[in-house]
Formats: C-alpha cells, structure tokens, sequence
C-alpha cells in the first residue's frame, strides 16, 4: 500500500511541477506535527527561512514568515514515503532511520544536517503503570549499557549518537534477575537503527535467562498502539516530543524509560545536487 501511495504521489509532484514556477524549489518534509516542525527548525537554523517566533517544536508551514528570497513548496507526506519521492522533489529532509533504510548515509550524503545537540533523544516506551516492573528496569540497563553506547557510537559514526547519561554495566542491581530467568519481553521497533541496537540489548538479557523479541515495524502509529493495547510491552523507535504529541493528540498513556540515542535529520538533494537553489552558498 505505501509503495502504490508513493507511486501516486510521484505523479502528482510530476503534474504539480509542470505548472510549478521554474524558480520554485520544492521540499518534501514529513507530516506528522514534530517532524514537521524539527524539518522546519532545520530549514531555520542554516537560513534557509525564518519562523515566527512562538512558533515552537510543532511548528508548520503557516508559521513562516520569511525563506531567504527563494519562493519554496513544501510537500507535508508521511514521514516512511518521503524518501520514495526524493527524486521528484528538489530536496527532502528526511527521518534519519528512513534515511539508513534507503541506502542514504545521513552524514556523507546530506546536504544539510541537525547537530546532534537536540531534544529529540530516541526513547523507549511502555505504558503507565510499567515503568518500575523489573522488565522495565532489566530492558532500561540493557539498553542503556556500555556495550549499546559502543555499538550505536561506533557502527553509526554519527548517524547516530548515543545520549545516554548514566552508563550501566548491562544490568540493574535492584532487579532480581533470578526472577526474571525464563521471561519474555516483546518491543516493537522500526528497523535501522532501533532493531539493531535491540539485537546488542537481547544479548545482554540473553545471560539473564530473560528472551527479548524484536517485532520489526515500519510506521510511526503501530508500535504507540501496540503498547497502548497491550500487544508487545514496549516500543523504541521515537523521539521524545513525538511520543508527548502522541500521547495528546490520542489519548494514549506512553510513558519513557529510557532515552537512548539522537538521530540527527537531514536534507537531502533530489532534483538539486548542492543548496544553490536555496541561496546557500558552497562553503
């Protein structure tokens, strides 16, 4: 279904672009309200354009107030099919993790790229009222560990950059793991970086007798339901003002155990191969 929704809407940006003014430069950015608004701050922070003041996290294309002389489009599309129309827009800032899963590397290959100084730490989720059991605490230090920081720091090369603040040796001493031998634990996760780094994690439980299953997903709704319903225990995949826009907009009671790592979001040329488009010039 996303593969026919991102054919359709290759033809339309294609019949869009036939009427589009020739010195228009088209940007597709995702859609849900805190990617589209961290797309924006980016555009903001190299000058690219300038937002309203109060315009916040969440901020859309309404709260522009200035793009640098350069008329610009955007095009809002969810966030998993932005890289299936890179090639019909000029350019596209793209989700990190989507950007891994199509062969981009966000730091050799993005034109412009978040520093990795931001509010947006990936997190791991669960719903109220599991955060203190020990799978929480057991998956937390897993994830948390020494062996995960060198595995995101070191296979990523800031693609992505491990935040963890208080480092663990993999586990937590008031967890009675002898307990916890024979449990399952079961996180959703969208693929690149997240399933990879909960492989390093299930080794670690692995020695506690504690099984981690992975359920690989690829959109941002599922895996906030699944917890929300019940279906796997927690999630990994989000930032952190995304899940707090979630739980509002939806009524949803997520709740963070731990914040893991940053993937700092980029943009990237499609049709355009620098930012001259955007008045930037080549440093």
């Amino acid at each position: 279904m996303k593969k026919l929704i991102a054919v359709l809407l290759s033809a339309l940006l294609a019949l869009t672009a036939v009427t589009a003014f020739a010195d228009t430069v088209t940007i597709a950015v995702p859609n849900d309200p805190t990617n589209e608004g961290r797309a924006l701050l980016l555009l903001q922070a190299y000058g690219v354009l300038t937002l309203s003041p109060d315009a916040g996290l969440e901020a859309t294309k309404s709260d522009i107030v200035s793009t640098n002389g350069v008329e610009i489009e955007l095009y809002e599309v969810e966030a998993a099919l932005v890289p299936e129309i890179l090639g019909d827009v000029d350019y596209a800032i793209i989700n990190n993790n989507y950007a891994l899963q199509h062969g981009l590397n966000p730091v050799a290959d993005s034109l412009l790229i978040e520093s990795a100084e931001s509010p947006y730490v990936n997190v791991v989720s669960v719903k109220d009222g599991n955060q203190d059991t020990p799978e929480a605490k057991a998956l937390a230090a897993a994830l948390q560990s020494q062996k995960v920081v060198d595995f995101i720091n070191e296979t990523y090369a800031g693609a992505a950059v491990a935040t963890v603040e208080n480092i663990t040796d993999g586990y937590d001493p008031d967890v009675d793991y002898e307990a916890l031998n024979g449990v399952t634990i079961e996180v959703a996760a969208t693929p690149v970086p997240h399933v990879e780094v909960l492989k390093v994690a299930a080794e670690i439980l692995a020695e506690k007798g504690i099984t981690l299953v992975i359920r690989e997903v690829t959109d941002y709704v599922t895996p906030n339901d699944f917890v929300e319903n019940g279906d796997v225990f927690a999630n990994y995949f989000a930032h952190q003002p995304y899940q707090d826009s979630f739980n509002e907009g939806n009524g949803t009671h997520l709740v963070t155990i731990a914040g893991i790592h940053v993937e700092p979001m980029a943009l990237y040329g499609g049709r355009q191969s620098d930012l001259a488009a955007l008045g930037i010039a080549a440093e």
